[in-house]
């Protein structure tokens, strides 16, 4: 199982890891077709043309502009192209054909992996929702009655879901007016850019195998479905939130952006890091029982300007991703190819690891790192995460950047 492209053995991106993305050649220009390429160690292996070589049957889907066509070929055709990537990348013999193929990660350009057919944020991180509910009803119960009982979730906007490297305007909305309490109806909105504009540290979950209106995936069948995850930033401006949120939930507070990675890593990388779920009281109903290990040790690290302020651990989510599409999918609706859910927010017990700066600020009212609440004009936030992989390392699941500009 050893590989032998340079630098890769040993490293995040070794084979036990072989996360999918599309690319261009940065020196070709415009006229280049996307396609799709793996990366193994700081190179990116141009699929295509050796599955051409190889008359692999599905040597086309390599030669796309998103990941799409290979996620809809099902899990079978996961495996099997996954057994046939490890075995090009550790077999001296084929060489020859591969190393032609091998491109430096600083020559090509990073496109978004796959074409987002719907996307669904849930909420699934206790100590996220029990700190949200403190700072946003601090009068009242923290967690409302539902939340122990099913995974919350909204429908966000796939078209302003992004790569990770796209820039951030900070969203312009209504929001409470000013001296108001939240509980009062007087008083007129105000409006201009979000001045409480933050971030969530999340995982993202990619769809490949569709399903029909009307049919339901039980947690059992989630890998049938669910092709790789990627990290994922919710951008969120926590003021347009706070008014607009009350009946209806999150709107345009989250729909103006959110970023993923430019990689995917396949599921079948995580095997060596599901976990047992923290414990679920009271027990769940019988469509949401899962059989553990149900969640996954995923180390998160949150970056402000390249200083890391935050070490959420998913390990800690409450309900797990075989639970979120199990109940996103109970009452008949159907799932597409690019499909994307995410977990929300990921945060620990400790201040030190909470996923988002309402959280670490307190709502504002306490400053974190050199003295910051929210986000400026100008900030970089990046997002990492790693696992452990099989061969007994960690694994790298893709960086998320983005850099905030000023309202248009």
């Amino acid at each position: 199982m050893r590989c032998w492209v340079e630098g890769a053995a040993g490293s995040a991106y070794d084979v036990d890891n072989l996360p999918y993305g599309v690319f261009t050649v940065t020196s070709s220009g415009d006229d280049e077709r996307p396609r799709v390429g793996v990366r193994i160690g700081d190179r990116v292996l141009d699929v295509a043309p050796v599955a051409a070589a190889e008359m692999l049957d599905v040597h086309d889907v390599f030669a796309r502009d998103s990941l799409n066509p290979l996620m809809a070929e099902g899990p079978a055709t996961w495996a099997s192209v996954r057994t046939w990537l490890t075995g090009l990348l550790t077999d001296e013999h084929e060489r020859d054909l591969v190393e032609p193929h091998l491109l430096p990660l600083d020559e090509v350009t990073l496109r978004l992996p796959f074409e987002v057919a719907d996307y669904v944020d849930f909420y699934c991180s206790l100590q996220h929702a029990t700190n949200v509910g403190r700072i946003f009803r601090p009068d009242g119960e923290a967690l409302l009655p539902n939340w122990r009982h099913l995974p919350v979730g909204y429908h966000g906007r796939a078209g302003t879901v992004v790569v990770s490297g796209t820039p951030i305007r900070r969203p312009t909305g209504q929001g409470r007016p000013s001296g108001v309490s939240a509980g009062s109806t007087s008083g007129r909105p105000a409006f201009g850019p979000s001045r409480r504009l933050d971030i969530e540290a999340e995982l993202g979950f990619v769809v490949g195998t569709p399903t029909a209106l009307g049919e339901s995936v039980p947690t059992g069948a989630f890998a049938d479905h669910v092709f790789g995850v990627t990290p994922l930033n919710d951008w969120s401006a926590r003021d347009i939130q706070a008014w607009e949120y009350v009946p209806l939930g999150p709107f345009l507070g989250k729909s103006f952006a959110t970023s993923v990675s430019a990689w995917v890593t396949p599921l079948a990388a995580l095997e060596a890091a599901r976990v047992p779920l923290p414990g679920q009281d009271p027990e769940p109903l019988d469509y949401l029982r899962v059989d553990e290990p149900a969640g996954y040790d995923i180390a998160f690290e949150v970056l402000l300007n390249g200083e890391v302020v935050s070490r959420p651990p998913y390990a800690a989510m409450y309900w797990s991703p075989a639970q979120m599409l199990a109940h996103m999918t109970v009452n008949g609706a159907s799932l597409r190819t690019g499909d994307l859910f995410a977990s929300g927010t990921v945060s620990g017990d400790e201040r030190e690891q909470r996923g988002s700066f309402l959280e670490l600020s307190w709502g504002g009212t306490e400053p974190f790192g050199d003295g910051r609440t929210f986000l400026e004009d100008g900030d970089e936030v990046t997002l990492r995460a790693t696992a452990p992989g099989a061969l007994g390392g960690r694994l790298a699941l893709g960086e998320v950047t983005g850099r905030v500009e000023p309202a248009g």
